[in-house]
């Protein structure tokens, strides 16, 4: 969904500012601070042309980036593992801004790629990893990415469960049904969306959308089903991406539900998984791209938002220790957006909210100026429980 995002970034015009305002980066530093990074992080210089990291070796454990955005063009950084599988991500990083990313790696070779635009092609620095990276000590911590597992498992069955039902309905043509089903079959998805993407390309086999596509990439997944509904009005010709869309989620499954997970779950990718998840809302939903045709952005935001109260309520215990400021802002952040949302709830209509074309210009605004609340702190979250 890389395209939409950049679009979304870029379309200044069509945008409230303070959607405009996730698109440059949680901390709103200059792009005059020192390249050496602070606090002993790692810079990263992000340009429209490259990607320079100041050091290429490190020592297994937590690790500091201070990503500057040097070009003109938002952009985003990944830290990959072999096989293009995600580690952890910033999206949305703006011309001039300055933001620090906190991630745990493991031994081994993995590589940092900067995307100018959030569209291919991106520029890679390879960067190696060796020792041995602590294990989880804090026995909260612990506890909670055993939680954090469980809930992936339980949000990903729930997920194949309702889709299930969908598939059934979309074969059978009964396009009624299939509409009514459409929203709830995608709330799980939506709930763990970070843990789906770092799976390769599994992510924009279930969930690409039409103006995601590259040149030559087959269309499949939930969007495309939600097209033949809405805009064709028919499932004819199309039912075997139904049957598509099972067998990618139960690939999901088989995924997450291994005995190790790869890329593991780490303290700090649940943390920074959070905010990804508001990143979502704020150049997906926000702008109502996600669910072009049946409108049901609603639906996924609230998804997404639960997803990142999910994980803050699992380390919570932590926070409030070593950051209790921190916890009170996150609090308050999450009440305000849950009391947006109850706004537009409807028992009728598909999902239980309003359709997001019926939300106008003030109101969209209104969930923009929320989300970014909420995403400033939680782009905090990963330093607090880690460090």
């Amino acid at each position: 969904m890389r395209l939409v995002r950049a679009l979304a970034c870029a379309s200044a015009a069509a945008l409230p500012m303070t959607v405009l305002a996730a698109c440059g980066g949680e901390e709103r530093t200059r792009a005059g601070a020192s390249p050496a990074g602070g606090g002993g992080a790692v810079a990263i210089e992000a340009s429209d042309g490259g990607c320079e990291v100041a050091k290429k070796e490190y020592t297994a454990g937590t690790i500091d980036f201070r990503i500057t955005n040097r070009g003109r063009e938002v952009t985003e950084v990944y830290v990959y593992a072999p096989g293009d599988k995600i580690m952890t991500e910033r999206e949305n990083i703006g011309p001039g801004t300055t933001v620090t990313l906190t991630v745990q790696l493991g031994a081994g070779n993995y590589q940092i790629a900067c995307e100018p635009g959030m569209t291919p092609p991106d520029f890679r620095q390879d960067i190696t990893v060796s020792g041995r990276a602590d294990h989880v000590t804090d026995p909260r911590l612990a506890r909670a990415l055993t939680g954090y597992r469980a809930y992936v498992v339980r949000q990903t069955d729930d997920s194949i469960a309702k889709a299930r039902a969908f598939a059934a309905a979309f074969k059978k043509g009964d396009v009624a049904e299939a509409k009514r089903l459409y929203a709830p079959s995608r709330v799980g998805w939506e709930r763990i969306e970070p843990v789906a993407e770092s799976f390769g390309d599994l992510d924009p086999r279930v969930d690409a959308r039409e103006a995601d596509l590259e040149p030559g990439q087959k269309w499949t997944g939930w969007h495309r089903l939600e097209k033949a509904l809405w805009k064709a009005g028919s499932t004819e010709g199309e039912e075997r991406y139904a049957d598509r869309l099972m067998k990618d989620l139960g690939e999901l499954r088989a995924k997450v539900t291994a005995a190790q997970l790869d890329p593991p779950i780490t303290p700090a990718s649940m943390a920074n998984g959070a905010k990804e998840l508001l990143d979502e809302v704020a150049t997906g939903k926000i702008t109502g791209e996600e669910e072009a045709f049946s409108h049901t952005d609603l639906v996924d935001f609230k998804a997404n938002v639960d997803g990142a109260r999910t994980v803050y309520d699992l380390v919570k215990v932590v926070v409030l220790e070593k950051d209790p400021a921190l916890a009170r802002e996150l609090d308050g952040a999450f009440a305000a957006v849950d009391g947006l949302l109850r706004k537009y709830e409807r028992s009728g209509g598909y999902g239980g909210y309003v359709s997001y074309d019926t939300v106008g210009k003030a109101r969209r605004k209104e969930l923009s100026d929320a989300v970014n609340a909420l995403g400033e702190p939680l782009s905090r979250l990963a330093a607090s429980v880690v460090r």
